[in-house]
């Protein structure tokens, strides 16, 4: 999320006093309504009841089914967030996404429909946030990607597909990812939340985890793949010949270390962490 400006902030802490909740709840709910461009929001917070879904036209789920006060609290919240977000130029998104429960996963489908909203509201006058340098988009992904075909979000996960080009822009708790779809022909999107949030879409080929797809980078920073070691004996004389498996087995248990470090940070679930471990580990 961008930084908010002096007024933004204010009006968090604003609405924090006016609902009694914490100004952490009430940015928690923001990314929420954001990532839901606008019209819903999908959030997980102990002061909401834990996990719950808003939506426009009177929709609400919480956790805390029965707590009627905390429904209208965070009803009230969502309606106020849903009415200052529409007021922010580019924050929304044009691209839009319809998302439903499935039992243990969420499923969003995209379309090319437009819900931003028009509507004006006392809240509308802030810049919630610091305007983004000049020159720049502002958009949460790569400039260099431009303009995505479909975006979308759950939870706190945003999506943006860019078909032309053949990537895919995924952004996780503040991280953004970019794969290569290589010939894929993304239909939609659903994450496993009772599998380590992992991510899958559905092409041509069916449904495809997001972790077999090659990334490009992350958070801005190329990720090439490493060459191959040429063997020992290009560069050792005969008496100082080493074997080739200990250069393959320290080059794994590197990458291996690798994986594990984007996994504490969030880039990487633990289903992912685990397949590309287990890849690995099967070369030894």
């Amino acid at each position: 999320m961008r930084k908010l400006s002096p007024e933004g902030q204010q009006v968090i802490n604003n609405l924090a006093l006016q609902y009694n909740v914490s100004t952490d709840a009430v940015m928690h709910l923001l990314q929420s309504v954001i990532n839901g461009n606008g019209t819903m929001a999908q959030f997980n917070h102990p002061e909401l009841g834990g996990s719950g879904q808003w939506m426009q036209g009177g929709m609400l789920m919480l956790g805390d089914m029965f707590n009627n006060g905390l429904k209208n609290t965070v009803d009230g919240l969502c309606y106020a967030l849903s009415d200052l977000v529409s007021q922010q130029p580019n924050l929304l998104q044009t691209g839009s996404f319809q998302s439903q429960s499935q039992g243990d996963s969420l499923q969003a489908n995209f379309n090319n429909s437009s819900q931003q909203q028009n509507d004006s509201g006392p809240l509308g006058a802030v810049s919630l946030f610091i305007p983004p340098p000049e020159g720049s988009s502002g958009n949460w992904w790569p400039e260099d990607l431009q303009f995505p075909n479909s975006t979308g979000a759950q939870n706190q996960m945003r999506y943006a597909y860019f078909a032309d080009i053949c990537r895919l822009a995924i952004e996780v708790n503040g991280h953004v990812t970019v794969y290569d779809t290589l010939d894929h022909q993304i239909g939609g999107f659903g994450q496993q939340q009772s599998a380590g949030s992992s991510i899958s879409f559905n092409s041509q080929y069916g449904l495809v985890d997001v972790s077999n797809l090659p990334i490009i980078s992350v958070d801005g920073i190329p990720v090439h793949p490493e060459p191959e070691m040429a063997p020992a004996t290009n560069f050792l004389s005969s008496d100082e010949t080493i074997d080739q498996s200990t250069f393959q087995s320290t080059d794994i248990f590197t990458k291996i270390e690798k994986l594990a470090n984007l996994k504490e940070q969030g880039i990487l679930s633990d289903d992912e962490f685990q397949t590309k471990k287990a890849e690995l580990l099967s070369r030894l």
